[in-house]
């Protein structure tokens, strides 16, 4: 190749042939640069199936560059000499390749575009940075929305996406006639438990996977999680056919038992598409469109295509301008300064509480849980524990092959742990043990009684969720959607009060020591 023109760098979650950074791409002139980086795995204490997933599916990607003709530079984690992050590896290639030009698609994380932006400013170049059009929504125009809200709120910028890109729409007005059908899926699947649920898109890995676990169980040895059930789709190919068995299989009653939960049944009806589409081997255009034709073909449900479609297109593309338009010092906020340490076992499992152990332990095997298990069990703990939010966020970022900062972030400090003070979500999501409990957790199994707030038996979640009232009545008490339920923590008798208190720290002390 003679002088090269344009350098493009290509991330780990990039992983899109059709790309914006590819815009004009001239194989004689231009190049591709790639680059795996052992601090991209240490910065948090990154789970085993985590850092697979990412290798596997980079060099994979780095397989159909080349089959594109598309030239390449590509550092592998073991190469001889490896510098250790990308910063330094991106500073060794510009200083030897020496491009005009160096172009990217607009990265998910701050830290990342921070630091690749210093090293390529430092080599006296400008780190042009291309709209990522994997997403219906341009930061820009997030940032439109919000501008002049002091709270921002799915519901309104959901419903102006689902207009502008004519998403299950009639006209102007909504399928169904209703923009929200969660009150239609909010069903348990009762005693008698789910039956047989559709089995998961499973990928046995390829020769080129295996190398990427051999490497990972030898290096990452230490850290969390295990190999064993590696299976998630690494090519757009294996996506795609994930995508169709979802469609297929999951889609009709996805809406109904979205909720659920179900001891010894991780994947019960939900997508298991995040990683896939964070790491853009799908697109989120794609993913809605199969979802809303599935409807329309009359194979699905409207209120399950639309709670899925509301995931991707509302959600999704909700958290990621809430991250870009707060960063950085959303990554600071703790609104209920919560000051505790995030418990020991949250990294092994350990623990005497049937749901926390159950999900804990999914979490670590498969790198997966979906979103009531987040939410609703382990960040609902961490939550009423008063743990500090950054732990949280951490631990999160680290143990699920999903999580990558723009969405992660949002998700752990707005939604589960409220420390963005009601910027993201209305309320602080708390419940008792009895929530866990009525949506098919293992309560059956536990030791201790969800319907019991204070004693021996009194299950963590209900005690520590009047604690938390009691804790924060003053901060509540203002929010209309936390009305009820501080009202009832006021009726509460000083001995009731007294008792809780007593019980709150025996389970904040038995955490500690690792005995509850």
């Amino acid at each position: 190749m003679s002088a090269l023109r344009t350098l493009v760098v290509v991330l780990g979650d990039q992983l899109d042939l059709e790309a914006a950074a590819f815009d004009g791409f001239d194989p004689a002139q231009d190049a591709v640069w790639m680059a795996e980086a052992e601090q991209e795995s240490t910065h948090v204490w990154s789970g085993q199936q985590r850092i697979a997933l990412f290798l596997a599916a980079m060099r994979h990607f780095a397989q159909a560059l080349q089959a594109a003709g598309r030239p390449l530079h590509y550092r592998h984690l073991d190469a001889p000499g490896h510098r250790g992050s990308l910063a330094a590896e991106l500073q060794a290639s510009l200083s030897t390749l020496q491009p005009q030009r160096v172009v990217m698609t607009a990265p998910g994380d701050w830290r990342v575009w921070q630091s690749l932006k210093a090293v390529v400013e430092g080599a006296g170049l400008a780190l042009e940075i291309c709209e990522d059009r994997h997403f219906f929504c341009t930061v820009r125009q997030f940032a439109a929305h919000a501008k002049g809200r002091k709270t921002l709120r799915l519901e309104y910028f959901y419903r102006e996406l689902r207009q502008r890109h004519r998403v299950l729409m009639e006209g102007d007005q909504p399928v169904g006639g209703q923009w929200n059908f969660d009150v239609d899926n909010r069903e348990a699947f009762g005693p008698q438990g789910p039956g047989r649920v559709p089995p998961r898109a499973t990928f046995p890995p390829d020769a080129l996977t295996r190398e990427v676990i051999a490497l990972v169980e030898q290096r990452f040895a230490s850290h969390p999680g295990t190999l064993d059930s590696f299976a998630w789709p690494v090519t757009r190919a294996q996506a795609l056919q994930a995508l169709q068995c979802f469609i297929d299989e999951r889609l009709p009653l996805f809406g109904r038992y979205e909720d659920a939960m179900w001891p010894g049944e991780p994947w019960l009806y939900h997508s298991h598409l995040s990683a896939a589409l964070n790491l853009k081997l799908l697109s989120a255009h794609e993913v809605v469109h199969a979802a809303e034709a599935a409807y329309r073909a009359g194979r699905a449900p409207i209120e399950s295509a639309e709670g899925f479609i509301r995931q991707i297109l509302g959600w999704r593309e909700y958290v990621r301008g809430i991250y870009w338009t707060q960063m950085p010092g959303y990554l600071q906020r703790n609104a209920l300064d919560a000051r505790e340490d995030l418990p020991a076992w949250y990294w092994t499992g350990e623990t005497g509480m049937a749901c926390l152990r159950e999900v804990i332990t999914q979490t670590l095997t498969h790198g997966y849980a979906h979103h009531i298990q987040r939410l609703m069990v382990t960040g609902l703990f961490a939550l009423l524990l008063g743990v500090r939010p950054q732990q949280v966020h951490e631990w999160y970022l680290a143990v699920y092959v999903d999580a990558v900062e723009w969405v992660e972030l949002p998700n752990t400090l707005g939604m589960s742990q409220h420390a963005d003070g009601g910027l993201m979500a209305s309320k602080p999501y708390v419940a008792t043990g009895k929530y866990i409990q009525r949506m098919g957790g293992p309560c059956a199994g536990c030791r201790y009684h969800p319907a019991q707030r204070t004693g021996e038996r009194a299950c963590p979640f209900t005690t520590l969720y009047w604690a938390f009232l009691l804790r924060h009545e003053a901060v509540l008490a203002s929010n209309a959607r936390m009305a009820l339920q501080v009202k009832n923590a006021v009726r509460l008798s000083a001995g009731e009060r007294a008792a809780i208190a007593a019980r709150a720290e025996a389970i904040v002390n038995a955490v500690k020591t690792g005995t509850a």
